[in-house]
């Protein structure tokens, strides 16, 4: 379809010099595909999750009924670090910053009445990514879908855990290794699953610059190609389900130049660097997530516009998913109002600004196209710096990325201080207002309920093939085989999350941070 401004001016697909590289072309700059959003806009997701499988599964049909194309799965902490709900370590986190999975039923619960095999699952889940993807696929193994049928994402990047987040269970090499098993069976198994979605998000939060954020992403990238091939895959079997995971932040240019460099770099790195044949191994896929960092717990409608920028940079920039954060995420999880805003935001962009109608809009903007560059040039110097430490597994042992980003961050602090940075409604243009106060609180009701089911599972189940999964397990860990068709075998023997994650603490140790 022919689209045109509302003066009825019909528009060209794409403005840019074609002379150079077209959309859809290596490497990539403009777009991964040829029409990108003229042909299909990106997935709008909204994240949630939180008190009880029960709540959350309501709030995902609310979401999908609103036009959500993909769900985006918040876990709590217990979850996120390998301990049941019961568990005496959980005490006072169960439920609170997404939702909690002990257990097979658990996660039945969470997916009820979604169709697996058309709806996008994306998690975000890192030291225990493969035991909640042994969830989803024992649950569409139950419902009769075809494993090849089912879409979706687990973040499982655990790299930049050691960098900037802190969810970690076992020690850098471990870890790895349950990655690249991960890597190895979705190949064969789980055709459409993207096994990986190495995350600059969080780098970001941590307090990064723009460049550093790919750096280090891209390096951390770089790492699982090296541990997977080293571990006997093909470069060109797996390289194409690997998506990436950015923050769209506060200066719009940079953030667009950014996504644009982005596609560039991991272009570039897969075919000069792992020689990868396959067009799809060289595309960067990702999902973006406006920057939760940047928002403030005063004046919160403040927060809409914040993100609606962020939102549209993202947009201009090439994503391909989107998750837009609620104006209360400084002070809680979003409440339903907030949740809606936040998504009508992404529908409005799409279908009223226009911004979708044409490829890559700003290509050949003077200001564009040198931070572009520019970006990509800085972001391989500090890439190269990694590959002398002895690469990014190596760098973050030396703490070479923690202290770049700590000295990022506090640089940014020390301007937002001085006032050399305006963050308006914080240190400048301030009002005094009425506090915000419909807060999404944590149901403690829900809470004790997870806790009871999670013991009367525990007492119904035959503890003999429980115990017999999990000995199969540590014994599979202990010869250095692929530990992810045990998993799977010992979640649908109704062993819990906190017990598997246990059997490989026994073999793999813990990484104390």
């Amino acid at each position: 379809v022919m689209k045109k401004t509302n003066s009825n001016i019909e528009l060209k697909t794409f403005y840019g010099n074609s002379n150079t590289s077209k959309p859809g072309e290596y490497p990539y700059k403009h777009g991964i595909y040829p029409n990108m959003y003229t042909d299909r806009l990106w997935t709008m997701r909204q994240y949630s999750g939180f008190s009880s499988t029960k709540e959350s599964n309501r709030r995902y049909h609310y979401l999908l009924e609103q036009g959500v194309k993909g769900l985006s799965v918040a876990f709590d902490l217990p979850t996120q670090t390998g301990y049941d709900s019961d568990d005496s370590l959980s005490e006072g986190e169960v439920g609170k910053v997404g939702v909690p999975i002990s257990c097979i039923e658990d996660m039945d619960s969470l997916l009820d009445g979604i169709p697996l095999d058309k709806i996008s699952i994306s998690m975000t889940i890192n030291s225990t990514a493969a035991i909640l993807l042994a969830f989803v696929i024992a649950i569409a193994d139950k419902r009769g879908i075809k494993r090849s049928e089912l879409r979706g994402t687990i973040q499982n990047d655990i790299l930049k855990e050691y960098i900037a987040r802190g969810t970690f269970i076992y020690p850098p090499h471990p870890s790895m290794k349950i990655v690249t098993d991960i890597f190895e069976y979705c190949s064969k198994e789980l055709p459409n699953w993207n096994t990986i979605s190495v995350s600059g998000y969080h780098i970001r939060e941590a307090g990064s610059t723009a460049i550093q954020e790919l750096a280090f992403t891209f390096s951390n990238a770089i790492a699982y190609v090296e541990a997977a091939i080293k571990q006997g895959l093909d470069v060109d079997k797996f390289a194409s389900r690997i998506s990436f995971f950015f923050n769209s932040h506060n200066h719009f240019f940079e953030e667009i130049s950014k996504f644009r460099a982005a596609r560039k770099i991991w272009s570039k790195i897969m075919k000069e660097r792992f020689n990868a044949k396959n067009d799809k191994s060289m595309i960067c896929r990702f999902h973006t997530q406006t920057a939760g960092s940047t928002l403030a717990a005063q004046e919160i409608d403040n927060n809409v516009v914040r993100t609606t920028l962020q939102a549209t940079a993202a947009v201009l920039g090439g994503t391909q998913s989107l998750h837009t954060n609620s104006r209360d995420e400084a002070l809680a999880l979003p409440n339903e109002d907030s949740a809606l805003l936040a998504l009508r935001t992404q529908q409005i962009i799409a279908f009223e600004s226009g911004v979708a109608d044409v490829v890559d809009p700003l290509a050949g903007s003077y200001l564009i196209e040198e931070l572009t560059d520019t970006l990509e040039k800085e972001s391989f110097k500090l890439i190269k710096e990694i590959d002398n430490l002895g690469g990014a597994v190596d760098a973050i042992e030396q703490n070479f990325q923690q202290n770049k980003i700590a000295d990022s961050a506090y640089d940014f602090q020390k301007d937002i201080d001085a006032k050399e940075k305006i963050q308006v409604g914080v240190n400048k243009f301030i009002t005094e207002k009425i506090p915000y106060n419909d807060i999404q609180k944590i149901d403690q009701k829900a809470v004790d309920q997870q806790i009871k089911n999670l013991t009367k599972f525990k007492k119904n189940r035959d503890n003999n093939s429980v115990l017999n999964s999990l000995k199969n397990l540590k014994q599979v860990a202990e010869n250095g085989d692929n530990i992810f068709p045990l998993i799977i075998e010992s979640v649908k023997a109704n062993a819990t999350l906190g017990e598997i994650s246990n059997t490989l603490r026994d073999i793999f140790g813990e990484h104390k941070g």
